[in-house]
This record gives structure tokens, C-alpha cells and sequence, in this order.
């Protein structure tokens, strides 16, 4: 006689948006391997929402925590585990997985705010899956440049409380520890997307192309400069170049994003692909140069870069060590 297959339970803590109610609502989620049913109960209400259902096309490959299930027409976002037995036996593998891909090589994290900040985003990169990304929203990030659902391009926050805690793992406040950052000071010039193209949206534009060209972006952060900062910063140009205070207003007009750009004679070489100071001139001249592709005049010229190589470790230690105390 054959030994009947075990019928395991894996409990999940679900969520997921009525549009009509404009509600996000929570379940438990019930997954039984003997034959891939589903089963969700309605925590708020203390009732059975949907009762064990046969679900051909779900597997318990597809349900961990950030996984995104379409079920009946409904998306359901998974955030925790809903039982010990289930984290026990399923967070250690899955875990492990993800700490092997996010420990493979860099990683750029940033803090983003806004109205709706955490759904919108989680909207724009898509279900975790990037196969299922590429069949339900084929113009996420996670479609685009996702491989699988643990090499998926990009994470996203699931709950304001998440949010709060991994900014703060990534961008401890000052009551915490300082976390140090990966700027290198070795090979190195410095490059600062100025505030208008920031603006613009053009930042992503110049670091793609940046790193296209074979440089190293070792190091990259957002500063709101002060006045001061940015005479000091300026100093070398007081008194000789006639934009000098046209150019410390637009510095300090906005946020600017601050690079450690890497490579041999990395001075030499990252001016050569900045171009000339006035983007006229540099579409004329060079026009595949970064100011010829995003700068507007010589104050809003899209970049400011090392003009002396010997000062290229001494803007960088300005950036990174002076200004990010």
C-alpha cells in the first residue's frame, strides 16, 4: 500500500488593497502541499474568506515573504510569516539564498519620499517574480532587469515599518551608529551632478554613462549644500571665473549628487568625457561629452569635475569625509 504524501501547512500574514474600499486589508494565507490548495482568513473580521481551494498554477516555491501572488483576480502581497512552523522551515533556506546574492558584489540604496511613497514604488518595480513581472507588468524595473525571483534587480520596501527600519540600516541617524561609506581615495576624481540636472532627471542618464564609459563609481551621496560649504568648495574660482556666484547659487539651488569616479588617471580621462566648461562649445566641439548632452549654460553645465589632478583626492576627501560628518 502505498504511504500517503504529508499534508503540510504553511501559514503566511498577507495583505491586500480593495480598490473599492480604499482599505488594505490582511489575511492568513494557508498553503497544503498535498495538493496546492489555498485557504485565507479575514483577521480583522474573524471569519473564513476563501475556503481550501485546489490552486493548480501555485507552488510553495512561489510564497515567501515580498512575494507577490495574483490569486482570483486579487494581488496579494506577502510580509510575514504567519506561524513558527513555517519560519522555521522555510525562512532559514530562502534567507541564506539572499544573503548570498546581496553579499555577490555593490549595492545602491537611496531613500525616497513622497505622497504614497512605499506603494508607488512597490508599483513601479513590479511583483517580486521577474517572470511574473514580465507576464503582469512588463514595464517594471523587475521585468526589465530582474533574472528570477531572488535575482529580481531591485527590493522594495513592504510596510512603512519596514521602511523605517531599513533606512536605518542603511542611513543611521545621528543617535546611532555611523555607518562608513565606500569611498576608496585611491584613482580617484571627483564628479557632482549639479542641482538642474538632478532636477531634470538626468542623474540616472550621466551615471549610466559614466560607468558605460569603464569607470568605476565607487562611491555616490546626496548633499543639500549650504552657502558656505560651497564657497569653500568654489574657493579656487573666486576672483577668476565671472560665474563664481552664479555658480554658488546654483549649487546650493538643490540637491546635488556627489560621485567617486575611479579609473587610471581618472582626472585626465573624466574631464576629457565632461567636455568643455560651456555646453555650446561642447556640442560644437565634443558633442557626445556630458555637458554637451545635459548642460544648459556654463553655470548649469550638468557636471562640475577636478580640474587639476592633483586635487581630485582632496575634492573627494571633501565630499566624503568633510561634508559627510
Amino acid at each position: 500500500m502505498m504511504r500517503e504524501e504529508a499534508d503540510e501547512r504553511y501559514c503566511f500574514l498577507v495583505e491586500w488593497y480593495d480598490g473599492m474600499a480604499s482599505l488594505i486589508r490582511r489575511y492568513h494565507f494557508m498553503f497544503y502541499t498535498r495538493d496546492n490548495s489555498v485557504e485565507m482568513f479575514d483577521i480583522k473580521n474573524n471569519r473564513l474568506f476563501l475556503k481550501r481551494t485546489k490552486c493548480d498554477g501555485v507552488g510553495l516555491g512561489h510564497l515567501y515573504i515580498g512575494a507577490t501572488l495574483d490569486l482570483f483576480s486579487r494581488q496579494i502581497n506577502f510580509i510575514d510569516y504567519g506561524d513558527d512552523f513555517t519560519k522555521q522551515r522555510l525562512s532559514q533556506q530562502k534567507e541564506s539564498t539572499l544573503i548570498n546574492f546581496m553579499t555577490s558584489g555593490p549595492v545602491v540604496a537611496f531613500e525616497l519620499m513622497g505622497t504614497n511613497a512605499i506603494s508607488q514604488w512597490r508599483e513601479l518595480i513590479g511583483p517580486t517574480d521577474s517572470a511574473e513581472a514580465r507576464k503582469s507588468a512588463p514595464i517594471s524595473l523587475r521585468a526589465r532587469f530582474g533574472k528570477d525571483n531572488t535575482q529580481n534587480a531591485i527590493h522594495g520596501s513592504d510596510s512603512v515599518q519596514s521602511a523605517a527600519r531599513e533606512v536605518e540600516f542603511f542611513f543611521p541617524s545621528t543617535m546611532g551608529p555611523l555607518r562608513q561609506n565606500t569611498a576608496k581615495y585611491t584613482d580617484c576624481t571627483c564628479c557632482v551632478i549639479k542641482p538642474h540636472a538632478v532636477a531634470a532627471g538626468n542623474a540616472g542618464k550621466i551615471i549610466s554613462a559614466i560607468m558605460d564609459a569603464g569607470f568605476e563609481v565607487s562611491c555616490m551621496q546626496m548633499f543639500h549644500m549650504e552657502k558656505a560649504n560651497t564657497e569653500e568648495f568654489y574657493e579656487v574660482y573666486k576672483g577668476v571665473a565671472q560665474e563664481y556666484n552664479a555658480m554658488v547659487m546654483e549649487l546650493t539651488s538643490g540637491p546635488c549628487i556627489a560621485l567617486e569616479v575611479r579609473a587610471q588617471n581618472a582626472p585626465i580621462a573624466f574631464r576629457e568625457m565632461t567636455g568643455p566648461a560651456d555646453p555650446e562649445i561642447a556640442r560644437h566641439l565634443r558633442p557626445r561629452t556630458l555637458r554637451a548632452l545635459y548642460g544648459i549654460d556654463k553655470v548649469k553645465n550638468a557636471v562640475h569635475c577636478t580640474d587639476l589632478p592633483e586635487d581630485g583626492l582632496l575634492e573627494i576627501e571633501y565630499f566624503f569625509k568633510v561634508l559627510d560628518r
